[in-house]
């Protein structure tokens, strides 16, 4: 029998800080999209030609993943809203998020979290003078995790890896922490 952190271990990404990440490891088109620390929602818009948007797929409470719930400082029975999206160019997901807000989390300008609809975080997130990144991680994620089984739900044909990154975020000294995981079709990002 497994033993409880091995089975752990297998069913989380590998998630490092971007510090120890070499561009070696990376398909040549991510590298720049996981060590960006501007708006990703921007960065997508600069880059797609062919009409942005965010397509929600689930929002509602739910338990966050054991990595998730450790980073968050949440004990094990605590709920968070947990919205999970896709941003695309034209009718191509190229980024999936998972954001995950605890519910100690929602009061002050960080309630506005839980009603955000197809609004872009990252518009809300960079336009609040009280938003600070606390952490930034970011990873391969294979197969047998249940993180990239969700980001590649919608992808019609299948891939060995993909990559991403997370971030905590306080806003107004409030927790909440934001996954992005790029999909196969994102292009290389232009300077």
């Amino acid at each position: 029998m497994d033993r409880p952190d091995t089975t752990l271990w297998r069913l989380e990404p590998n998630w490092k800080g971007p510090g120890r990440l070499r561009r070696a490891e990376v398909p040549g088109a991510l590298y720049d999209w996981l060590l960006d620390e501007g708006s990703l929602t921007a960065q997508v818009r600069r880059h797609c030609c062919d009409g942005f948007r965010v397509r929600v797929l689930h929002q509602g409470w739910g338990q966050p993943r054991h990595s998730e719930r450790r980073l968050l400082g949440m004990r094990a029975r605590e709920r968070a809203i947990v919205r999970e999206v896709e941003l695309l160019c034209g009718s191509v997901p190229w980024i999936f998020a998972r954001t995950l807000v605890p519910a100690t989390s929602l009061r002050g300008p960080a309630r506005r979290l839980a009603h955000l609809g197809e609004r872009p975080l990252g518009e809300l997130l960079f336009s609040e003078p009280r938003n600070r990144r606390v952490a930034t991680e970011v990873a391969r994620l294979l197969p047998r995790h249940p993180l990239f089984r969700t980001a590649t739900a919608s992808q019609r044909r299948p891939c060995d890896e993909i990559w991403g990154r997370r971030t905590l975020f306080l806003l107004a000294s409030q927790p909440l922490l934001v996954n992005e995981i790029f999909l196969p079709d994102i292009p290389e990002m232009h300077r």
